[in-house]
């Protein structure tokens, strides 16, 4: 199972918006040096939504190639159309990923049924460890634990990220799945507690900015050391509700920047962060022991 800290990686990009691969490069190594336990290529802290197809799949080719088998990687292959999200998880596999992360289809909001149909069609069509990912404040499509309890069982899906902040979906997803499949949370304010109550690890924008921390906070709460997991995630709090004063992943890519691995590079309709937001992210930054 994977599990820990698995940190959603932002693509890098230069000011013109075009990926750069030598600082994704460096932005790879720095994981591997923190204790990352594992990445995500492309989800939505990656842009996702705005490299077409071929940027996609290179950059989890790319991100693979870099990792060489140290931690797992996972690639983002949800997508609204079926299809699309069949081709983009054979292209994964392809590419070498250990597993995919699938959001709900979204925009179209589907039924229940056609929730699980959507996933039983990848499921059956890719012989590789799916991720499910439900984050309804993004697609207005939520899955719920019973839907989710139903697609558990199926063979290769082997996982949720729970991104709804709702901590009383553990116990009932647990409840309706099997002993081995793994409960992510993709809500870093919660992550800690999450973890606390049988979680297997956080998919984490925080983790871009603090990784060592973050692996070390999510390691003591899988672990049960409540007290020594609320005190590191007492410095990291700052960051937990910065990195989201605009839309994920503008401030984190900003962090990034200020870190000095990334140049100021987003893709359109997203900007770069504006300076009015600048004190709050720096002063998260701080208390979490990352800048000066």
């Amino acid at each position: 199972m994977i599990q820990g800290s698995i940190v959603a990686l932002i693509t890098p990009m230069n000011e013109s918006g075009d990926v750069d691969k030598k600082s994704l490069a460096q932005l790879v190594q720095f994981h591997l040096d923190q204790g990352t336990d594992a990445l995500v290529a492309v989800g939505t802290t990656g842009e996702s939504a705005t490299l077409d197809e071929q940027e996609h799949c290179d950059v989890i080719h790319t991100i693979v190639q870099l990792v060489n088998g140290k931690i797992p990687v996972i690639a983002g292959t949800g997508a609204n159309s079926t299809t699309e999200a069949i081709n983009l998880t054979r292209k994964a596999k392809a590419a070498g990923a250990d597993a995919c992360l699938i959001v709900t289809p979204y925009y179209n909001k589907p039924t229940q049924h056609g929730l699980f149909l959507h996933h039983q069609a990848i499921n059956d069509a890719v012989d590789i460890p799916q991720i499910l990912y439900n984050v309804p404040g993004r697609t207005a499509c939520d899955m719920l634990p019973e839907t989710i309890g139903k697609l558990a069982h199926l063979k290769n899906i082997v996982g949720v990220k729970e991104a709804t902040g709702d901590l009383s979906r553990i116990a009932q997803i647990k409840a309706l799945s099997p002993a081995d499949f793994a409960l992510y949370t993709g809500d870093d304010a919660s992550s800690c507690e999450f973890c606390l109550q049988g979680g297997n690890g956080s998919i984490t924008v925080t983790g871009n900015v603090a990784p060592k921390l973050v692996h070390e906070m999510i390691t003591a709460a899988m672990s049960g050391n409540r007290e020594y997991a609320q005190h590191l995630d007492q410095q990291l709090l700052g960051l937990h509700s910065a990195l989201f004063i605009q839309s994920n992943p503008i401030p984190v890519k900003w962090a990034v920047a200020e870190m000095g691995f990334i140049a100021h590079g987003i893709r359109l309709p997203l900007t770069w962060l504006t300076e009015d937001c600048y004190t709050t992210v720096r002063e998260a930054m701080r208390q979490a022991g990352v800048l000066l």
